[in-house]
């Protein structure tokens, strides 16, 4: 794509786990979405490949899927649009009309980091046929906008081109056979399958590739040589992809093998299609449509590159009874010879990745029986997030019994995720045949099974517990649905077909936006929804991101070399084997630095490499360059290092650590005999989180020749944080010039790290005195860069009977990792943010940021004040509602515990609108009688107020700067210190310049952000980008106005010619922690949540049923624009709180590097109804026309999740007679979930002694 200058396909992850790269794959009929990074070019001959840019662009004309999800407002950092934009149209190419399930369906595979998705879906939704048809109250969609009925099918002279290619091609056949010789490795097309079993014979130890989705990556790892052979032609390998009743051929893609199975259930009697309702249970949950697409359900060559033990097909085909339909050549014979069939079940596997097939066969089939009437068969599985991610444990099973009775004559159990491959539960099997199905066998079974299938606590990927007691829930459950069947089946009752579980179905509500007044003139864009103002050119792909940007003439490339351990002395650093790698140039350590390795930042001094001491895995210790990335990657894995391992090594928090913050408000936390109810004393540990921004860290360094100036295209949050660049040069900052344009999201992650990286970039290129690109992989970039602190709150609180709070005494431990970062101002924030609205009149808080031997954690969306609002969230032990109503700040000039005054009376109208919009108190009600009336499945519900701080405790960051220049054609060119990565700021920024100045928005431009222009701008950070940015923008315009009203109205029709550069200083702010009090903050942000959870008790798996939110934000300039940050944060904090969860190994090594292992929100994951209300008539005098700041604030809502997910888990334990406190960390994932509803099946699962194995991961 990058050598065709097709730059709209973005690279996110590398192994097709975010979508950011979907195109549109074409051989005739149907067309299917593919995820590009998983497919070698060589593998599509007779293809077509369709880009977002195929389809339209801003130059000539869009596409209806491309204007639909601009003006829908689902677009914001834009890096993720053109693949959502390209698996639309993927769909609508199949099926002009779809429903809205296919539409949900089809963005299964697509990940977004910044909208929460429901303005996206809020888009497509206007293609249903229902929309289409003007049948909009059939309530599929709940209405659509009226811009909906355009055509979305049109035959264009590239459709009708393609159209004649490919009938071309099936005139003229597949041709022979194709070979493509690379440097490292050759591939070969076989003509059909004589050719292939010939191949299978010549290269019997070489891999046979048919639609596998680990391809991609296999191929980057290859070693010379490595030979690989794909079977491309489906014309000419017809007995390969050919679909006879429930038989498939070996090449089918799990979407035509989920295709043929949903034609089967709907021909079948329920009797008859149990296994294949089984099965289509499992497809529509398992993998992405982009993966679907192209992975093939049968391991088809000798060497399986299947993830065996977590493909949950396998074992369902083991419970169906099926077979295989295998073939090799005849000796001296041409044509395919002999067959044979083999049952698919545990002996096929011989271990993780290989079968039993004989090196020169190839599999042609599969054939799955239909179900018989006393037959049942069940599948389960649960996995990290309910879709679009692989199994922790999957089961089939399946029963016989003697018929007209309810005795057992066979059973059929397996298991995937408990070994390295299936597991047949044989001993429990046979001990359960001739047994009667009651309670008596359940009890036996469990017992059978918890001998069976027991892993050691040392086992593959940890979570041993959890994944026993799943094989024992899972079994529950299947002995549960047996008995409701045979019941009906007894009784005679036809058993409604089984559909999709109602939570798979997304149906996403509209949020509610403020109005401007009827007064404003409608030329005046302030307070309207405008769209973000480069949607369209997100949708096409015509945004450029500093990756898109054209390679400069003889740019290199870099590769960081970093740290295998993590506490350890270099001892010697060989690099010649490195060099020696086609493509090297050179290698770069902290001797190649010209000016300082060193920088000292308050006080604490970090280095850019390490010099002679490494202090975690993952810190960057060297880098190599060369002509191409593949080749600079190569080449650092070449490179090797000798260490010798210093202690101690610390990966979690200790209290070893010096107490750094303390602060209290008036008064002592009093004695416990002071208060009428007993001390509530607990703590509570929340992990940490990782960016995941779909734009991974980087830039490109151009060394401009002379007096030592050079360009760095980059993204960054706060460019003049790159004065680390000049530093390390030698070169005063005036000589570094900083370009930003855009970024592919930000959260914090991009306002420190980028720094080192800029300058490990620029030094390459001083050194060679060439252009230097730097792009880290998906994996090193979590690695290199951390993510969100993890926090252990520890706190004693006191309550009158009432539930007014006397007193609270809490203690925050941060680890901050190994270097300071912005450790301590984080730790400051949660420490300020610790009372979040309530008011307690006896408070102490300390705050201790402990250093670690991981990499250094740093900024991120909320920057400590989600952690210290959730601890003090939760030591509210009573009726929690009453708790947070009765302690709220209710005075009309209050002060927090730091005495800064404020008035809560909008925070108070948030509070109660949220419980009136949500029918909070009837709901609370439903979920009681919910709780009552099921066992294994629970209810909870939580509501929580926020009151949270806007700006920089830091007084000095509080500003913004401003270019305007208006030139003689009346045009407007704005330039600012702030940085786009969706959140708007450019467009806020431009409202705002044509309010003051009167044009049209059409008439002013946002350039870039450049240091050149708007030098020491403060971060776009702590939700205050467009206070300080707008302010500065609104100040020059103004000032330009009045130096112009003297000429304008002197010469009315001259046109203008002046510019200006202002900077605007917002208020001071600040905090004397020795006195515990300042005005923190600029002001602060209120609003109220409200969140319904359901839990699966047997599996630990939840699903969210609705949220409300009510936001004060003031009078918004741009309504959409901010309902979008409302949700988007919403939905980054519902992953914090319950999905997202980093793994690290005992010796400190991060686990969990790509999206297959750390998982964020996808689309299944938001609450079915999500309400977003923005408070009205709310003002505030002390930002730019009266708005609030809000990029922040609403992560902290994601604890309603959490919180209520904990009052699902207490009625769970009740009915197991536990009804004290327990404790619950964050994030609530499936696994604490489970542990947590303690029931018989966790009792019969032994808990290992801490202590006695080496655990797989740690909580650091």
């Amino acid at each position: 794509m990058s050598a065709a200058r097709l730059t709209g396909t973005k690279y996110g992850c590398g192994s097709g786990g975010c979508g950011a790269c979907t195109v549109m794959l074409s051989r005739y009929d149907p067309h299917c979405s593919a995820n590009a990074c998983l497919l070698p070019v060589v593998s599509l001959h007779g293809a077509a490949v369709v880009t977002v840019e195929g389809i339209g662009s801003t130059k000539t004309k869009l596409h209806p899927v491309q204007e639909r999800i601009a003006k829908a407002h689902g677009s914001q950092c834009g890096f993720c649009t053109p693949g959502m934009v390209m698996s639309m149209y993927t769909l609508l190419r199949n099926q002009p009309q779809p429903s809205l399930e296919d539409i949900r369906e089809a963005l299964t595979g697509n990940l977004c980091r910044c909208t929460g998705y429901r303005p996206i879906v809020d888009g497509f939704k206007t293609f249903c046929g229902c929309c289409q048809n003007g049948e909009s109250g059939k309530n599929c969609c709940g209405g659509a906008p009226a811009w909906s009925q355009v055509r979305t099918q049109e035959k264009t002279v590239q459709t009708l081109v393609l159209h004649l290619h490919f009938q071309l091609m099936l005139q003229k056949g597949g041709g022979g056979r194709l070979c493509f010789q690379g440097n490292r490795v050759k591939w070969f097309s076989p003509a059909d399958l004589s050719d292939l079993l010939e191949l299978r014979a010549a290269h019997p130890n070489a891999p046979l590739v048919v639609g596998n989705t680990n391809v991609g990556e296999l191929c980057r790892r290859s070693s010379p040589g490595f030979c690989r052979e794909r079977v491309t032609d489906p014309t000419g390998t017809g007995a390969l992809w050919a679909i006879a009743g429930v038989t498939f051929g070996s090449a089918c893609s799990l979407s035509e093998v989920k295709e043929e199975l949903q034609g089967a259930v709907g021909r079948l009697d329920p009797e008859e299609s149990r296994v294949f309702q089984a099965l289509l249970n499992t497809l529509r949950c398992l993998a992405g449509k982009q993966i679907r697409n192209m992975a093939v359900s049968l391991p088809s060559g000798a060497v399986c590159l299947h993830r065996l033990s977590l493909h949950p097909l396998y074992w369902q085909f083991s419970v169906a009874v099926a077979s295989y339909k295998l073939t090799h050549k005849l000796p001296f014979s041409p044509f395919a010879g002999g067959t044979r069939e083999v049952p698919l079940n545990e002996k096929f596997f011989a271990g993780f990745g290989r079968t039993h097939l004989r090196a020169d066969e190839v599999l042609l089939s599969l054939h799955i029986p239909r179900s018989q009437p006393w037959e049942f068969v069940s599948a389960f599985r649960q996995a990290q997030r309910r879709e679009f991610a692989f199994s922790i444990v999957n089961a089939g099973m399946k029963v016989v019994f003697k018929e007209g009775t309810d005795t057992v004559q066979s059973l059929s159990i397996f298991y995937g995720g408990m070994g390295p491959t299936l597991l047949r539960v044989k001993r429990t099997c046979e001990g359960l045949v001739g047994m009667s199905w009651n309670e008596g066998l359940l009890e036996e079974a469990c017992r059978l099974l918890a001998e069976e299938v027991a892993l050691p606590p040392t086992a593959h990927g940890g979570k041993t517990e959890f994944r026993s007691i799943l094989s024992l829930s899972f079994f529950f459950k299947f002995y549960m649905q047996v008995v409701q069947e045979l019941r009906e089946k007894v009784g005679r009752h036809k058993r409604k077909r089984s559909e999709p579980e109602s939570y798979l179905l997304t149906i996403l509500h509209p949020s509610h936006i403020q109005m401007v007044s009827e007064i404003q003139s409608s030329k005046d864009p302030v307070g309207r929804p405008r769209v973000h103002i480069a949607a369209f050119q997100q949708a096409t792909g015509e945004a450029k991101y500093y990756d898109d940007l054209p390679a400069v003439s003889g740019e290199l490339f870099v590769f960081m070399v970093t740290s295998t351990r993590a506490h350890a002395k270099i001892i010697s650093m060989d690099f010649s084997e490195a060099l020696r790698v086609p493509g090297a140039v050179t290698f770069l350590s902290a001797r190649d630095v010209p000016g300082q390795n060193r920088r000292l930042w308050f006080n604490n001094t970090e280095e850019l490499f390490a010099e002679e001491e490494v202090c975690c895995v993952g810190q960057i210790i060297g880098a190599v360059v060369a002509e191409s990335r593949e080749q600079a990657k190569r080449a650092a894995e070449r490179v090797r290092v000798t260490y010798d391992d210093l202690s101690p090594v610390f990966f979690t928090i200790e209290v070893r650590a010096r107490i750094l913050l303390t602060v209290h408000t008036s008064g002592e936390a009093s004695d416990r005999e002071h208060f009428e109810t007993p001390l509530i004393c607990g703590e509570m540990y929340m992990g940490g989180q990782e960016h995941f921004y779909m734009e991974t860290q980087g830039l490109i360094a151009v060394p401009r020749g002379e007096d030592g100036e050079m360009d760095l295209y980059v993204a960054t949050q706060h460019t003049p944080d790159l004065e680390v660049v000049g530093h390390t040069l030698g070169v005063d900052s005036n000589k570094i010039t900083c370009h930003v344009k855009r970024l592919g999201g930000g959260f914090g992650g991009k306002v420190m790290k980028i720094a080192s990286l800029s300058a490990i970039a620029a030094t390459a290129a001083y050194k060679t005195g060439r252009a230097v690109r730097c792009v880290l992989d998906r994996g090193d970039d979590m690695l290199i860069t951390s993510g969100r602190h993890p926090f252990l709150g520890k706190y004693k609180v006191g309550f009158m009977n009432d539930g007014t709070i006397l007193a609270a005494d809490i203690t925050y431990y941060s680890n901050g990792g190994s270097t300071l970062d912005e450790s301590s101002f984080i730790m400051e924030k949660a420490l300020l943010h610790m009372d979040n609205g309530y008011k307690i009149p006896n408070l102490r808080g300390h705050g201790l940021v402990c250093k670690t031997h991981l990499p250094s954690y740093t900024a991120f969306r909320g920057f400590g004040g989600p952690q210290g609002l959730t601890i003090i969230e939760s030591n509210v032990d009573l009726p929690a509602h009453q708790v947070r109503a009765v302690n709220m700040y209710s005075e009309e000039e209050s002060y927090t515990h730091h005495r800064q005054p404020f008035c809560p009376r909008d925070m108070v109208r948030c509070w109660d609108e949220c419980l009136e919009k949500s029918d909070y108190s009837s709901r609370r009600l439903a979920v009681q009688h919910f709780n009552a009336t099921n066992r294994w499945r629970k209810r909870g519900i939580c509501a929580v107020p926020l009151k949270f701080g806007i700006g920089f405790s830091k007084g000095f960051y509080n500003q913004g700067a401003a270019l305007v220049n208006i030139y003689k054609d009346g045009s407007v060119l704005v330039s600012h210190g702030g940085t786009e990565m969706g959140q708007g700021i450019n467009t806020k920024a431009v409202q705002i310049a044509s309010r003051i100045l009167g044009v049209p928005m059409s008439s002013i431009h946002i350039k870039e952000t450049c240091t050149g222009n708007v030098p020491n701008a403060a971060p776009s950070a702590a939700s205050f980008g467009t206070d300080a940015v707008g302010m500065a923008v609104k100040d020059a315009c103004e000032k330009l106005m009045k130096r112009l009203e003297p000429v304008m109205k002197a010469y009315p029709k001259w046109t203008w010619s002046q510019w200006v550069i202002t900077e605007a200083q917002g208020p001071h702010t600040s905090v004397d922690w020795e006195k515990s009090e300042g005005a923190a903050y600029y002001y602060f942000t209120f609003g109220a949540c409200c969140s319904e959870v359901e839990i699966d008790c047997l599996t630990g798996d939840h699903k969210n049923i609705r949220t409300d939110i009510v936001m004060d934000v003031g009078k918004s300039l741009n309504p959409a624009l901010d309902v979008g940050q409302v949700e988007g944060g919403f939905v980054q904090g519902l992953g914090l709180y319950t999905i997202e969860e980093l793994q690290f190994s005992p010796d400190g090594a991060l686990r969990t590097r790509g999206p297959n292992q750390y998982k964020i929100p996808a689309l299944c994951d938001i609450p079915p109804q999500l309400n977003v209300h923005l408070l009205a008539d709310s003002q505030n005098p002390n930002a730019i026309y009266s708005s609030k700041g809000i990029g922040e604030p609403p992560v902290f809502f994601g604890c309603t999740l959490f919180f209520a997910i904990k009052e699902a888990i207490a009625a769970a334990r009740r009915e197991s007679g536990l009804n004290g406190r327990f404790a619950l960390s964050s994030p609530a994932t499936v696994e604490k979930i489970r542990m947590a509803c303690v029931d018989r099946f966790t009792e019969m699962v032994p808990c290992p002694e801490p202590g006695s194995f080496t655990p797989w991961a740690i909580n650091v």
